[in-house]
């Protein structure tokens, strides 16, 4: 079974969700855009890979993020 998880975090009054892998990005207004969007977008990459059984959408919430020297 194919599953396509995006991450979703609240940025601007909107939503944007990231696939796991980081190919696939879509954002949106309101929940039911992000739904219909994530949708459309999972569709358009199954045209390159595997179509998903479903779609999984984890909402995080970020509270600190940190990009330091290596």
């Amino acid at each position: 079974m194919a599953i396509v998880e995006f991450m979703v975090e609240e940025q601007d009054g909107g939503f944007v969700a990231r696939s796991s892998c980081g190919c696939i990005v879509t954002q949106a207004g309101t929940l039911e855009e992000l739904y219909t969007n994530v949708r459309e977008a999972a569709a358009c990459h199954a045209d390159e890979c595997v179509k998903p059984d479903s779609i999984r959408l984890r909402f995080v919430k970020v509270v600190r993020e940190e990009t330091i020297a290596p």
